[in-house]
């Protein structure tokens, strides 16, 4: 029977990686095993999605949709999943819960512009909340077992930049 300390993998297992372009003794000197000139034999992937000159595939698609640069990054909490930290102690309802407290809890992961509270699952313990959105779901479950919610609203400081503010 081995010993943990002696173990390894067999031989063969494990092959180390080649070393091109280390002069022609090596056997992948001079031209590295690409073969001679041609885009194939150049650095950087030149052949990708390129289709002999006819229009490719993803071109010839059509475009769908865009990306909202304005659109606002919550971090989405459950109001399920705080009645199920309050009951296991990681949460104080005693408190304001707010975005720094359900970080630390390990609710409000992420979301660089704050905390969203959703209506998913069932609240039963009356909580302050101060977070920066709330569905209306999830503000009609907090005051039905007597909480609040204060709606934080951000201002953004304008940015002066070479053609205004913005």
């Amino acid at each position: 029977m081995t010993k943990l300390n002696e173990l390894r993998d067999n031989d063969g297992a494990r092959k180390g990686r080649m070393r091109v372009g280390r002069g022609i003794g090596s056997g992948k000197g001079k031209t590295a095993g690409r073969g001679q000139k041609g885009a194939k034999a150049r650095s950087g992937v030149s052949i990708n999605g390129f289709e002999g000159g006819q229009m490719p595939l993803h071109m010839r698609l059509p475009k769908r949709g865009f990306n909202n640069i304005f659109a606002k990054d919550f971090a989405e909490v459950n109001l399920g999943m705080v009645q199920k930290f309050i009951d296991a102690g990681k949460l104080d309802a005693s408190t304001v819960v707010d975005q720094a407290a359900l970080k630390a809890a390990g609710l409000g992961r992420g979301g660089k512009d704050g905390v969203r509270l959703l209506a998913k699952g069932e609240l039963t313990t009356k909580v302050d909340f101060k977070v920066d959105g709330a569905s209306k779901g999830a503000l009609a479950a907090v005051a039905a077992v007597g909480g609040t919610v204060e709606v934080v609203i951000k201002v953004v400081a304008p940015i002066k930049g070479k053609y205004g503010t913005v």
